[in-house]
């Protein structure tokens, strides 16, 4: 076999591949992104809560650690644990998807500047989901579709 006809089969075979990639349905891939990055944010919301009250050490974070300009630690606190249990909830319903998405867009970015900036490829995976549903919408598989409030096509 030439190398050329092993070229060749190569790139029959990724058009093969390329082919079937691209019968899978986008709504898989939005739940997939709406999913993960919301449990990702859902389990930091509950790890700063003791019932429904905030933990002094989510407060000590706030005001030591996660060091926040122009927010008080207080603010941020209670701003970021909601914002932790809201999103993540319509992101999984698929109820105002893209307005959760970009949410969630700008506290990643928060955390990479402030917080955590050497953790730039854990925050690249959140945000490659949140662009996606940016840019695509939830799916066929959410609130948004069902209720007509998004109306992007798959």
């Amino acid at each position: 076999m030439t190398t050329s006809s092993m070229a060749a089969r190569g790139i029959s075979l990724l058009h093969k591949l390329n082919g079937i990639a691209g019968h899978l349905p986008y709504a898989i891939a939005g739940l997939a992104a709406r999913i993960f990055p919301a449990a990702v944010f859902w389990t930091s919301g509950q790890t700063k809560l003791d019932g429904l009250t905030l933990k002094s050490s989510t407060f000590y974070l706030f005001e030591h650690e996660y060091g926040l300009p122009l927010i008080p630690p207080e603010i941020a606190a209670r701003l970021a644990t909601t914002a932790e249990h809201v999103f993540p909830v319509l992101l999984v319903l698929g109820l105002f998807t893209r307005l959760s998405a970009l949410a969630l867009l700008g506290m990643t970015a928060v955390i990479q500047i402030f917080v955590y900036p050497s953790a730039w490829q854990t925050h690249g995976l959140w945000a490659a989901c949140f662009l996606v549903l940016l840019s695509r919408g939830p799916g066929a598989w959410s609130l948004d579709r069902i209720l007509g409030l998004d109306r992007a096509r798959d």
